[in-house]
């Protein structure tokens, strides 16, 4: 049995399967997506888990849980400052942490990006909403949520309650907002990032980190 199977016998999706352009979806996300999250994503849509935990899609009604939309390169941003700062002891170099979920919480499911090239190889990290702790999962995001909705995985950042109740799936449902215009991610495409800070007046090295205050710069530019 397939984690995926594992998941629908688990907690059924309430709607029919979807067809996404995942084509499309890489080049605008500059990287591949993993096999397992294409299969998930067609598979259940839109929605959330448990009333609890919500992976980011490419048919995300906004753009706080859209795929493509502006928060992974946003939260990306984030924690590059506490990166730098030492803000909090971030485990991972932010340029391989990708958020691809948000829990009710306000904690973030990332994929750790590395190798970057091999997606079949990353791995998931959780972060805490606000403290320090972090949690990795040596497994694709579908085994993740198998390995949760069962119990046998325990993140600490979740509620202890999560699993009282059995495990269901909500669709999201349109939201008549006025749409976000896409911005492309620069945290995974450095060469546009200092593109970007040349043609604004900023001094950025050719080669090595783009430094905290750029990015900063340029998340103030696009989103303020």
């Amino acid at each position: 049995m397939t984690d995926l199977e594992a998941l629908v016998r688990l907690c059924p999706p309430p709607n029919p399967p979807t067809h996404i352009n995942w084509n499309g979806i890489e080049a605008r996300l500059g990287m591949p997506v993993p096999e397992d999250y294409k299969a998930l994503a067609d598979r259940y849509g839109p929605g959330g888990f448990c009333d609890y935990l919500t992976l980011y899609h490419p048919n995300g009604p906004t753009g706080y849980v859209n795929l493509t939309g502006p928060m992974p390169a946003r939260i990306r941003s984030y924690l590059r400052t506490d990166y730098d700062r030492g803000t909090y002891p971030v485990p991972y170099d932010p340029d391989h942490l990708f958020a691809c979920g948000v829990t009710g919480n306000g904690e973030y499911l990332f994929w750790i990006t590395d190798p970057a090239p091999d997606s079949s190889r990353w791995r998931i990290a959780v972060n805490e909403a606000r403290g320090p702790v972090w949690f990795t999962y040596d497994g694709t995001v579908t085994s993740f949520l198998v390995s949760v909705l069962t119990g046998e995985t325990r993140v600490p950042q979740f509620p202890d309650d999560l699993l009282d109740a059995p495990p269901t799936f909500s669709p999201s449902h349109p939201v008549l907002v006025k749409p976000q215009p896409y911005v492309a991610p620069f945290a995974n495409d450095t060469g546009a990032l200092r593109a970007w800070a040349r043609e604004n007046g900023y001094d950025v090295p050719s080669r090595g980190r783009v430094p905290a205050g750029i990015r900063q710069a340029w998340e103030d530019a696009h989103h303020h």
